[in-house]
């Protein structure tokens, strides 16, 4: 890699789904573009696509914060309110709070964290009702 650390920072609008995908699609060529190796690239891409979904459909509104260094790519997802009242259950494959609005549009099949959890090295969900919920992945790049 040629720097040590690269820092790449997204705004997340609720219901913003004309722009669902845009903190993926940038992620994974930056990431290409420091040679990450592509399996690695696709994990990364697959937990920020899901935590921009989650932000836009479940939330005010948030960001996410893509740390990358020479040993790991750090995801840091951070929406405002209502947070997730049992996150034990929001884990669950195909559990889902989407609305039906969402749902027809082919979103929320409650398989978001599931994902980000699948695709992870290290996961971990901290949420406070009426606060706001923020998701860490860790991805460890194998050197």
């Amino acid at each position: 890699m040629s720097q040590d650390m690269v820092s790449l920072n997204y705004r997340v609008n609720a219901e913003d789904f004309a722009k669902a995908g845009d903190a993926s699609s940038n992620t994974k060529k930056v990431l290409k573009k420091l040679g990450i190796p592509s399996d690695i690239t696709r994990r990364a891409a697959v937990v920020t696509y899901e935590a921009e979904m989650n932000i836009i459909i479940h939330s005010n509104g948030g960001e996410i914060i893509v740390n990358i260094d020479t040993t790991k790519i750090q995801i840091i997802a951070k929406d405002y309110g209502p947070g997730i009242p049992d996150i034990d259950k929001a884990m669950e494959k195909g559990y889902s709070t989407a609305s039906d609005h969402v749902r027809e549009m082919g979103f929320g099949a409650g398989m978001g964290l599931p994902n980000m959890k699948r695709c992870s090295d290290e996961f971990k969900i901290e949420s406070e009702m009426g606060k706001g919920t923020t998701v860490t992945s860790i991805i460890h790049i194998p050197n």
